[in-house]
């Protein structure tokens, strides 16, 4: 009589339906958050800058606590302010270089306070830096930066030609 040979029986994984694809919701998540950046991405590189407001950069060198800033502009030049609460204009930096503007500032700040019962001493540190890539027709010689109350002002007036309105020109019949 011949002996029977039993083979092990291996089941293959499931592939999965069309149903289990579907219903990720990790998956649908980062498929809207991906299609959003690139929605971001493209209006972004469509639209030329007309003002300092989008030519900051996105991620600055350091970063402890990014201050607050407002940037306008006027016919006669642009105005950066920046909220720098609790620190001193000896703390604070401003910089021209390579055609753009570098705001700088470090806060150190140490309380001690001894009782009887107990010792309290904190410590706090933070620096940051803004950039701004100078637009065209800004009269770098001329601009001026203030501080007071805790907001610095810097004041990029623009120069003449720049100020100038703009020309319209008559469109004739060929």
């Amino acid at each position: 009589m011949a002996t029977e040979t039993k083979l092990p029986v291996t089941k293959k994984p499931s592939v999965p339906t069309l149903v289990e694809d579907t219903w990720r919701p990790f998956g649908a998540l980062k498929k809207e958050v991906d299609r959003l950046f690139e929605d971001f991405g493209e209006s972004f590189l469509r639209q030329p800058f007309r003002s300092l407001a989008g030519l900051e950069r996105a991620w600055p060198a350091k970063l402890a606590a990014t201050p607050a800033v407002d940037v306008a502009e006027t016919d006669k030049g642009y105005e950066i302010t920046a909220e720098l609460p609790g620190l001193d204009e000896k703390n604070i930096e401003v910089n021209l270089a390579n055609g753009g503007l570098t705001i700088k500032g470090e806060k150190k700040e140490e309380k001690e306070e001894k009782n009887k019962d107990y010792y309290v001493s904190e410590r706090r540190y933070g620096a940051f830096e803004r950039y701004f890539a100078l637009p065209e027709g800004v009269d770098s010689s001329k601009i001026e930066a203030t501080f007071k109350n805790g907001i610095l002002k810097v004041a990029l007036p623009k120069t003449a030609e720049a100020q100038k309105p703009a020309k319209k020109i008559e469109v004739k019949a060929a």
